[in-house]
C-alpha cells in the first residue's frame, strides 16, 4: 500500500527575514536551534554533575533541583531536537563546548548554573525572533514556553545566589 503522498515531502518553511532585514533561510535557523540544543545538552550534563557531587547540609535542596534542571534540559533539548528535524536540519549531539567547571562548593555550583540559564535565556531570546518571522505559531509557543522556563530559572537563581 502506498502512503500517502503528505507523508513523504518534506517540510517547507516559508521565511520572511530576520529582525535585521537580511533574508533568512532555515540554515540560520537550524544553526540556531542547534545552538540552544547544545546549550541543553551541557546544562543536563552540568546538572547532573552537580546533583551528584554536591556536598554538606545544602545538598538536601540542591541535589533534587539540580537533578530537576538536568530533566528539564533534555525535555528542552527533545522539543528543540525535533524542531530542528521539522526544519530540515539534523540536530547537534555533542554539547556545547562551554567546560563544566568540577567542585563541590555549592556556591560555585550555583554561580556557574546562573551564568548557563542566563546564556540559554539568551540564545531562546534570539530563537524566538527568528521562530516570529516564519510565522509557525506551534514552534513559537514551544520555543516560548523553553525562554520562560529558563527565565524563571534564572529568577530563581538569582534569589539563592543573592
Amino acid at each position: 500500500m502506498d502512503s500517502p503522498s503528505h507523508l513523504n515531502t518534506r517540510v517547507q518553511v516559508q521565511f520572511r527575514s530576520c529582525p535585521t532585514g537580511e533574508p533568512m533561510s532555515n540554515a540560520a535557523l537550524i544553526d540556531q536551534l542547534n545552538e540552544a540544543l547544545a546549550w541543553e545538552l551541557r546544562a543536563m550534563n552540568m546538572y547532573a554533575h552537580y546533583a551528584a557531587n554536591v556536598r554538606g547540609i545544602h545538598r538536601l535542596q540542591l541535589s533534587p533541583m539540580f537533578s530537576t534542571e538536568a530533566t528539564e534540559s533534555m525535555d528542552h533539548g527533545d522539543v528543540v531536537r525535533r524542531a530542528v528535524v521539522k526544519l530540515g536540519g539534523v540536530p547537534v549531539t555533542e554539547r556545547h563546548p562551554e567546560p563544566i567547571v568540577h567542585t563541590t562548593d555549592f556556591k560555585e555550583m550555583l554561580k556557574h548554573s546562573l551564568a548557563t540559564e542566563q546564556q540559554a535565556a539568551s540564545v531562546y531570546h534570539e530563537v524566538l525572533t527568528m521562530v516570529e518571522a516564519i510565522e509557525d505559531q506551534d514552534l513559537y509557543d514551544a520555543i516560548e514556553q523553553i525562554y520562560l522556563a529558563e527565565l524563571r530559572s534564572v529568577d530563581g537563581l538569582l534569589m539563592l545566589t543573592d
